[in-house]
């Protein structure tokens, strides 16, 4: 009777301990304030998909170092700072056959209608005069379009990129035309009062070409950041795209620069602000 009884009372003593253990530390729902989370599928994929990202932050880091390392250097093999890389530039220019594109002429553009301002010697859009004999900026608001139809020609090319492939992110080679076409010199049809960034626009839409652009109000123009999935800053960070009209690069943007018939527009991507292009002093004036 007496081991009926002791064993009665050690159910009960375990029985109690159990329950506390449970009400202590247990995962039941409702227990100590808990309430139960309901895992689907859609957390465990966001999960997923965050270790993805950061996997890939960190492949791109690793790339970006390897990058930096095939990049200009002083020759103590220290990185150079931007000031010394502008330099470096300036040098290659006054060393090399870079067309360089003439100052801009104050009278002309004046008499031309530009309003120069006496303090800053630019118009209100932070643009300086243009060279004597080239177009003036139009305003995008100040163009009217008409239902006449013109051509000219039109290309997109980033040789420049083949030519620094290693500074290229390494995703991207592969995005590469073999000859560095983009979009091959074509006669194109564009309507009385366009700019080259309406003619670029439809164009890379018509041909299913990527083109990513920003609106700039202080410069009262489109930005073009990047075509065919090449942005500025990818292969080195002097590159970037430029453009330009029967060989001159136009010190404003691309908004700016009404169309005429029979003009040839290029689009052009450089990797050292304009140097391998023919067009540096016009990148260093922007």
């Amino acid at each position: 009777m007496r081991k009926h009884k002791n064993k009665i009372i050690a159910g009960v003593v375990i029985a109690i301990v159990l329950a506390f253990v449970f009400w202590y530390g247990g995962d039941a729902p409702g227990l100590r304030g808990w309430t139960p989370e309901h895992r689907d599928s859609t957390k465990i994929e966001q999960k997923a998909e965050t270790e993805q990202k950061m996997d890939e932050i960190s492949v791109k880091y690793t790339d970006d170092i390897a990058t930096e390392q095939s990049r200009p250097k002083n020759a103590d093999n220290t990185p150079m700072t931007p000031s010394e890389k502008e330099a470096l530039a300036e040098r290659i220019a006054s060393e090399s056959n870079v067309k360089v594109v003439q100052d801009g002429d104050k009278e002309y553009s004046k008499i031309n209608g530009m309003e120069i301002s006496s303090a800053t010697g630019k118009d209100k859009y932070m643009t300086d005069p243009v060279p004597e004999g080239k177009p003036l900026p139009i305003e995008p608001q100040d163009a009217v379009i008409s239902d006449k139809k013109f051509t000219c020609t039109l290309s997109v090319r980033c040789d420049t990129i083949i030519e620094n492939i290693t500074w290229l992110d390494k995703e991207k080679v592969k995005l590469v035309p073999n000859d560095g076409v983009i979009f091959e010199e074509k006669t194109v049809t564009f309507y009385e009062g366009e700019s080259v960034f309406n003619l670029l626009l439809r164009e890379m839409k018509r041909n299913k070409i990527h083109l990513e652009f920003e609106n700039v109000p202080i410069y009262n123009s489109a930005y073009i950041e990047g075509i065919s999935n090449f942005y500025e800053f990818d292969c080195g960070e002097l590159s970037g795209w430029m453009y330009k009209v029967n060989g001159w690069f136009p010190n404003y943007g691309c908004s700016r620069y009404q169309l005429k018939p029979g003009d040839k527009v290029e689009w052009v991507y450089t990797c050292d602000l304009g140097v391998d292009v023919g067009g540096y002093y016009a990148a260093k004036k922007n």
